[in-house]
């Protein structure tokens, strides 16, 4: 996990400083302004290409055939690794600015709708095998409306599979000096000499499961995934900061026998 000046986990790049509300007034989470500044670094740095992105791919496994939600799908990165082993993807995600350059970098077949995921998806019920929400969880401050609409949208036996902000090291990049609340915080983020600030949610563990079992999932796993060769060869030295700290929690759900015969009534 990057310190306070390093390189921020989702940010490719960027200067993570934690800031206090009251000191400024900005803007938050403005993907359209920083679009292509966002997707240049995440497209093959540490923490998105080379560790998050194969360890949210390894969990999903094999995709052939198999229809993907890309839930917050961003500029597309997530979304053409599945689609090139053998999924047909569909990307949702708000900002248009991301949108734009997901189409560019993913052609004209691949579905991309612009929704919010606090509000019911344009999606009909049944449609996926597969939802991912990669690096997106943080941003939402309730987790239930996501979670049941995830649900809504997937087959019978279909699984969700999440990454998102590790909560104790969110805790301590927050300072806030308390692990077990659920609260906003905010960053700064620099990338290429322009400075963004970054609202996110920090949650416990235990809020995290609640909200999956009340949504009517269980969980399969639980992953806080160790470097691979490839942050070893970039870079020695996250590579070792990843092998002592981690930076991001991955979940694979299943929604329940007794949920998913509910839903369907």
């Amino acid at each position: 996990m990057p310190g306070r000046n390093q390189s921020c986990r989702d940010g490719g790049g960027a200067a993570a400083t934690p800031i206090r509300n009251d000191q400024i007034e900005a803007t938050f989470n403005d993907y359209d302004t920083y679009a292509s500044a966002y997707d240049a670094g995440i497209e093959n740095n540490v923490y998105n290409a080379l560790h998050e992105r194969p360890a949210t791919l390894a969990l999903v496994g094999d995709v052939g055939g198999r229809k993907v939600l890309d839930a917050g799908c961003g500029s597309g990165a997530l979304s053409r690794a599945l689609a090139a082993a053998g999924a047909a993807v569909t990307g949702v995600d708000l900002s248009t600015g991301l949108l734009a350059i997901a189409r560019t970098r993913l052609g004209p077949d691949v579905p991309l709708i612009r929704a919010d995921l606090n509000q019911r998806l344009p999606i009909r019920s049944s449609t996926f095998d597969v939802v991912v929400a990669s690096l997106v969880m943080h941003y939402v401050h309730d987790w239930s409306r996501p979670l049941t609409e995830f649900r809504r949208v997937l087959v019978p036996g279909g699984c969700v599979v999440i990454s998102t902000h590790h909560p104790f090291v969110d805790f301590r990049l927050a300072g806030e000096g308390d692990y077990l609340g659920t609260y906003e915080f905010t960053e700064e983020w620099v990338k290429s000499g322009e400075t963004f600030h970054m609202k996110f949610w920090h949650r416990p563990l235990h809020a995290m499961f609640d909200a999956f079992t009340a949504a009517g999932f269980t969980v399969e796993r639980v992953s806080e995934p160790r470097p691979g060769a490839a942050v070893r060869a970039r870079s020695p030295e996250h590579f070792d900061l990843l092998s002592r700290e981690a930076p991001f929690i991955f979940f694979t759900l299943r929604v329940r026998e007794s949920a998913s015969a509910s839903w369907r009534g």
